[in-house]
């Protein structure tokens, strides 16, 4: 495995993203209730996720609402690796799972993605949040002049795919 200096960087959300609410869990998937949360989620794409953080092609990081608890409840179950980096919220705006929290300086996401980038300039970033999509109008403008950052908005009602991690690898 390369230095975690020379590694891109993936910021990883859970809900939207590993965790899709679907009504009919989809063969081969699995579902676990965690802090009274129903998350279900494909394993081979956390696998998938696993294997690119061990290979050394990225270094997972956290970038979710559920901050220490994606590490501490859900990597195991999920099969990614414990002990991941953890970006937590920066402002003091309100918590919770459920859709996008702003700050006084808007979306508390983008705030902690724009201090990776500052604080790894030469690193290049994947970034993967179902909320892309809906703050493309906030982060366009940061995201057209930080060209090393690639985003992936996986669909809220589908998570993450196949195809987009092969579009993933292909940019890495």
């Amino acid at each position: 495995m390369g230095s975690t200096g020379d590694r891109p960087i993936l910021l990883l959300d859970v809900d939207g993203v590993l965790n899709a609410p679907v009504r009919t869990l989809p063969g081969g998937w699995q579902r676990g209730t965690f802090n009274g949360f129903v998350l279900s989620w494909d394993p081979t794409i956390t696998a998938r996720l696993r294997e690119l953080h061990e290979s050394g092609r990225v270094e997972i990081q956290w970038l979710t609402t559920w901050t220490t608890d994606a590490d501490r409840l859900l990597a195991e179950p999920m099969g990614l690796p414990r002990g991941l980096k953890v970006h937590a919220r920066t402002d003091s705006a309100p918590t919770g799972f459920l859709g996008p929290l702003w700050g006084e300086s808007g979306w508390w996401k983008l705030a902690v993605a724009q201090e990776v980038a500052a604080a790894e300039p030469d690193r290049r970033i994947v970034w993967i949040d179902d909320d892309l999509a809906e703050q493309a109008e906030d982060t366009g403008d940061w995201l057209a002049a930080h060209p090393h950052v690639l985003v992936v908005a996986p669909d809220l009602y589908v998570g993450l795919t196949h195809a987009q991690l092969d579009a993933i690898e292909a940019w890495l």
